[in-house]
């Protein structure tokens, strides 16, 4: 076998093996993906065992098995089942506080009536795609006690606190009632984007539709824009409610 030599005599050298460094850092960054989707997988599973089964009746060793993970797996990220719980509430506020902050920074919408007709629209789509929220909501709401007070405390209270302004805008525009004070127009709005959702296979067995099927989940929105701010807001697309 032919070696190629250089002019002064010397051979080539090899090429370096990869550094030790290298290695552990790909296999850093392949750990972390890994460990990211697991922790996703778990999440997911978490809050849908919750919102099925209440705090109490959900089970970590099922919550793992749903997941695909061995339950010391779902233990070393979460530790007990009261840090499950909150990290799978923080999972489900994060998409919806997302939304909401988007479009309060959004500089497109010439008045509040616009605004508040965005916040409607983009809460009845999330609640179409996440109605597990809406049975969590519903599930914790309704008990006096420490996780009400920590899910308030955390979530609830700030999202009403970043929204409050802009209702009171839409009232002094009178696109909202300037006598109705502003909680219960997130009440109204709560209730009238998420229950439908959240009996979903009784709106199918009323009336054969699929409530969080595109079309529908759209319909519905126009609906709670119509009750909510007027006839001009639900038919502003040009599209009629149905």
């Amino acid at each position: 076998m032919r070696r190629t030599i250089h002019a002064d005599g010397r051979a080539p050298s090899a090429a370096p093996p990869p550094s030790a460094s290298g290695s552990l850092l790909l296999s850093s960054i392949a750990t972390t993906d890994s460990t990211s989707e697991t922790r996703e997988r778990i999440l997911r599973a978490a809050l849908g065992a919750f919102t099925e089964n209440g705090f109490e009746g959900a089970k970590t060793r099922d919550i793992a098995a749903r997941a695909g993970v061995p339950l010391g797996l779902l233990q070393y990220h979460f530790g007990a089942k009261p840090k499950l719980w909150q990290a799978a509430v923080d999972k489900a506020f994060s998409e919806l506080r997302r939304g909401f902050d988007a479009i309060l920074a959004d500089p497109r919408p010439a008045s509040a009536g616009e605004r508040i007709r965005m916040l409607i629209r983009g809460h009845v789509a999330f609640v179409a795609r996440n109605p597990e929220f809406v049975r969590l909501m519903h599930e914790e709401g309704k008990r006096r006690g420490p996780r009400m007070r920590w899910l308030v405390d955390r979530h609830v209270k700030p999202l009403f606190d970043a929204l409050i302004g802009v209702f009171e805008q839409g009232q002094t525009e009178g696109v909202l009632p300037a006598s109705i004070p502003p909680i219960h127009v997130v009440y109204i709005l709560a209730g009238a984007a998420g229950v439908i959702f959240h009996q979903a296979e009784e709106c199918k067995r009323v009336s054969g539709i699929d409530p969080s099927a595109p079309d529908p989940a759209a319909a519905h929105a126009r609906a709670v824009e119509y009750f909510l701010l007027g006839p001009r807001a639900g038919r502003q697309d040009g599209r009629s409610l149905s």
